[in-house]
């Protein structure tokens, strides 16, 4: 058949499956059968894999999934995601109002009511009408790329309904959420395949939108919910109101339960009904979202730093039910804290079955005074995290004894040092709960700063056994790292360069690394310019270390603590057995006496020889200090390729002007 026999046909199948889609998925209200709807989707991809040439990004065959991405990609978002300020009494709620009205100078405020949904927040971007990227919340100005992911979604969109009538660019925020009968079904298939089961709908909808194979993504049953226009190339609509009513003539999924209300009182109706009816919803909620109607009024109020001042969530009273407590460990984190956990019968609270909950740490265990054996009462905090409420008290009830904290780390064995309410395993660089953390932090910039190693390459190291300890990185070959994903020859190469150009550090960047608590970069550079080297840092006690001015008790009991670990020397000691060197650095005493003791240094334009941070840490090393800029107390610019103005000014003021071949002569490089 001819393109213009077949092209015809194609748009009416597109057409026709997007609107069944939009009936299905949206306003829940399928017209056809599943078998109809096969029948169409299937002679849609016959057509196109005839006519490759004929496909179109917004075609519903584009569905399925894309090839799998190497990582997800940053991009900044069109305007800051926020998050709201969160409150649960009706006191708060009235006080929110009296604090609109006050700032808007009116007696009546009309708000705009809807669920907050329980998901993962995304940016959704049209251009034209048709979708052409999707990212998620991240930090709130930065997000991740899952645009080949959320392409997978039923509910969303790939273009928009309206024709003449659609903006040329349209920015929208919504929710990404599993529906609670979906995310049942899905937990079955993976427990049945031998999986973990997903904690909850949350976390399930998380982990399905951040996939790298979008080709899984679109196995999970995601949805997705729109509810504010966040940038639009037309007048915005005046109320939140119609912004929703606007979202939804466009074909987005807007929320259907939601309401207008002429006041607070109203406001209130509306959550005590919707707490009322939370557990008959097919999907999961943790209170109502609250907001200003009128969009100028929303201007007029502005923004806080993290929040709108305009809109609130009125979340709902945690659900709690009733347990015992069969078992009390201690888990152990990323950074060694130890965190004690209940191990419980299992009890469904909210749709979720419980089976442990945090009790944070030591103190809260003893203010609650939870024990094995106890019965209590759990919730999940948030409707997410579970968390041990309280005790209930039973009459006639034998407890057993009170929960102590371990004197020795579970995973690992080493002692256990204490800081403030938390208790931690000292072993940081043999702990087998830290070893992931403890790499990721050796191999950062600030310390010494081996690139190409970061968290999936660490990850994949770890799990594969080639790296138990730190001295195993520099035991690694090229043979063993093409072995991993994401390796070929090449990337091997220049990681194996990076970690072999890590052996010769400096003190104060060795001592960052070590990742002991409380050392950071400055305590590092702090401890190098006191000591000078390796050995004597390690032979201090507790008195030498608080002589320091800058080291308080905490910081001096965490040193001794680290050094009296008879693994973590041995660790050192492999180490520098593997060929790494500690540089030492310039002590207090020395530096008085050196050259440029006190001097000041500016560096301006490109260096060809030094990175900026190593030409700093080469000035502190001989006693010196850089500064950011030009002054009368400035002692040398150094300057680089194509210089700034810092070098006009270093000339009028008479700055000693050095080229990096005289930087690098002075400082004895």
């Amino acid at each position: 058949m001819a393109h213009a026999d077949i092209l015809p046909r194609l748009i009416a199948l597109r057409d026709e499956i997007r609107r069944h889609d939009y009936l299905y998925y949206v306003k829940d209200h399928p017209e056809i059968s599943d078998s109809q709807y096969d029948r169409l989707f299937r002679e849609l991809i016959e057509l196109e894999q005839a006519h490759p040439e004929l496909v179109t990004p917004d075609s519903p065959s584009q569905r399925v999934g894309a090839p799998p991405l190497q990582e997800l990609v940053k991009v900044p978002h069109a305007q800051p995601m926020l998050s709201l300020d969160s409150i649960i009494e009706q006191s708060e709620v009235q006080a929110f109002d009296l604090r609109m009205k006050r700032e808007l100078e009116t007696l009546s405020v009309e708000y705009s009511v809807e669920p907050k949904f329980d998901g993962l927040s995304v940016e959704l971007m049209y251009d034209h009408g048709f979708f052409t990227r999707g990212a998620t919340r991240g930090d709130g100005m930065t997000g991740e790329d899952v645009t080949v992911n959320l392409r997978t979604i039923r509910s969303l969109p790939l273009q928009l309904h309206g024709g003449s009538n659609l903006p040329d660019h349209l920015v929208v925020r919504g929710e990404v959420y599993m529906r609670l009968d979906d995310f049942q079904a899905l937990n079955r298939r993976i427990t049945e395949r031998g999986d973990d089961a997903f904690a909850n709908p949350r976390n399930a909808a998380s982990g399905s939108l951040r996939q790298l194979d979008s080709t899984i993504t679109a196995t999970r049953p995601l949805v997705v919910t729109c509810y504010e226009i966040m940038n639009v190339s037309t007048p915005v609509p005046p109320t939140h109101w119609d912004e929703l009513e606007t979202l939804a003539q466009w074909g987005l999924p807007a929320p259907a339960l939601r309401r207008l209300c002429a006041s607070i009182d109203e406001v209130m109706a509306f959550h005590r009904e919707t707490e009322s009816m939370r557990d008959q919803l097919p999907y999961e909620i943790d209170g109502v979202v609250v907001k200003v109607n009128r969009r100028d009024w929303q201007g007029r109020l502005g923004m806080k730093s993290r929040s709108p001042r305009w809109a609130i969530a009125y979340k709902f009273t945690p659900r709690k039910e009733i347990t015992i407590v069969q078992e009390i460990v201690v888990s152990v984190g990323r950074t060694g804290t130890l965190t004690p956990v209940a191990l419980l019968k299992p009890v469904e609270v909210g749709g979720v079955t419980i089976s442990r909950a945090t009790l944070h740490n030591a103190d809260e265990v003893a203010r609650k005074d939870i024990r094995i054996g106890d019965t209590v009462k759990v919730e999940r905090a948030g409707d997410v995290i579970p968390a041990i409420a309280e005790r209930v008290p039973v009459p006639g009830e034998h407890r057993s004894t009170p929960f102590c904290m371990p004197d020795y780390c579970p995973v690992c064995g080493s002692s256990v040092g204490r800081e403030g309410a938390y208790f931690y395993c000292t072993g940081q660089l043999v702990c087998g709960a830290q070893l992931k953390g403890a790499i990721e932090h050796f191999a950062s910039k600030h310390a010494l700063n081996i690139e190409g190693l970061g968290k999936k390459t660490v990850a994949q190291l770890v799990d594969t056994g080639l790296v138990r300890s730190l001295a195993d990185l520099y035991r690694l070959t090229n043979a063993d790292l093409v072995r991993l994903e994401g390796f070929a020859d090449r990337s091997a190469t220049l990681l194996l360069d990076s970690i072999a150009g890590s052996k010769t550090v400096s003190l104060d960047r060795f001592l960052m690394g070590l990742g002991i608590r409380q050392v950071g970069q400055h305590i590092a550079k702090v401890l190098a310019r006191e000591f000078g080297s390796l050995d004597e840092i390690m032979s201090a006690d507790r008195e030498r270390f608080q002589q320091i001015r800058e080291i308080g008790p905490e910081i001096s009991q965490g040193l001794v603590l680290y050094w009296s670990e008879p693994r973590n020397r041995e660790v050192i000691a492999q180490l520098q057995e593997s060929g790494v060197q500690v540089a030492p650095g310039m002590a207090t005493g020395d530096r008085k006496k050196s050259p440029l003791a006190g001097k000041t240094f500016v560096f301006t334009g490109g260096l060809d020889h030094f990175t900026r941070d190593g030409a700093q840490e080469a000035v502190e090393t001989a006693g010196g200090r850089v500064s950011s800029s030009v002054s009368k107390k400035t002692s040398y610019l150094v300057m680089g390729r194509d210089p700034g103005s810092k070098l006009d000014q270093a000339r009028r003021l008479g700055v000693t002007i050095l080229t990096e071949v005289e930087f690098a002569a002075l400082i004895g490089k």
